[in-house]
């Protein structure tokens, strides 16, 4: 217990400072999750005996990290789509020894981590970028810290037994009250939209953070394990701590980039 609040203390305050600051610093904070996520993930991958392409995974990483990070945005989709058939042409290739698990894995492991967490980037380089992308951490926080209290309050209906018995409908719905809570309060400090806007911005995010961390849990029990590392002490590996934020981050940057940000 001692070592998570102090892992909260220090590491809380680190991601706010790094990500008001903007730019390099915000680059910075982006790459290392996405990094260290991709690592836990083919960490994960190898216990459910897959064969990981630790060369192009990296490369493909840092490809992806140098396309957001110099503002050659419009590579984005074409990367994707190269990493798509780079993925299938192995498979094509070298089958039977490359197979569809291993493919999927492998092709996942750069989208679900490196490519999600780079909108954290992404949507600190918006018009008010700050702005929303600190709403976004505090919308992830308040979901998951109401989730919690309401659930061990008044918790009886399990929401995902196979995937997280601990959680409840009743606290998956706190969440989301507490999600539509800030939403107002981001109303009235933020100004430059509409309520309706921020309410289901809200209602989205508090919805999309829970699916990101059972998404994570269902990850981990397939693989047998309780946490995706030990990097953060008390909390367990990148996964687990950012699980929410990596569903979370993309959704309020299309949401902002489409509607707000015109």
């Amino acid at each position: 217990m001692l070592l998570r609040s102090i892992s909260a203390l220090i590491g809380a305050p680190l991601l706010l400072i790094l990500t008001y600051l903007g730019g390099p610093y915000t680059a910075f904070l982006a790459a290392v999750i996405g990094l260290l996520a991709l690592h836990e993930f083919q960490e994960i991958a190898h216990k459910l005996k897959v064969k990981i392409w630790m060369k192009a995974t990296f490369i493909g990483a840092i490809v992806w990290l140098l396309l957001i990070t110099l503002d050659l945005r419009e590579w984005m989709f074409p990367f994707l789509i190269f990493w798509l058939l780079i993925s299938l042409g192995r498979m094509g290739l070298l089958y039977p020894d490359v197979l569809i698990p291993e493919v999927a894995l492998n092709f996942l492991s750069i989208i679900y981590t490196v490519v999600l967490s780079s909108h954290l980037y992404l949507l600190r380089s918006l018009e008010q970028g700050r702005s929303w992308t600190l709403l976004a951490f505090f919308l992830v926080w308040t979901t998951d810290t109401f989730a919690y209290l309401v659930g061990r309050a008044f918790g009886k209906h399990p929401l995902a037994p196979h995937v997280s018995p601990n959680k409840t409908i009743e606290g998956s719905i706190g969440g989301l009250i507490g999600a539509i809570l800030m939403g107002l309060i981001a109303s009235q400090v933020m100004g430059g939209m509409p309520l309706p806007f921020f309410l289901g911005l809200s209602f989205i995010v508090g919805i999309s953070a829970q699916i990101g961390d059972l998404f994570e849990s269902a990850l981990k029990r397939s693989a047998g394990v309780k946490d995706s590392g030990d990097l953060i002490p008390g909390h367990g590996g990148f996964l687990d701590r950012f699980d929410s934020m990596l569903f979370a981050f993309p959704i309020v940057y299309y949401i902002v980039l489409l509607l707000a940000a015109r």
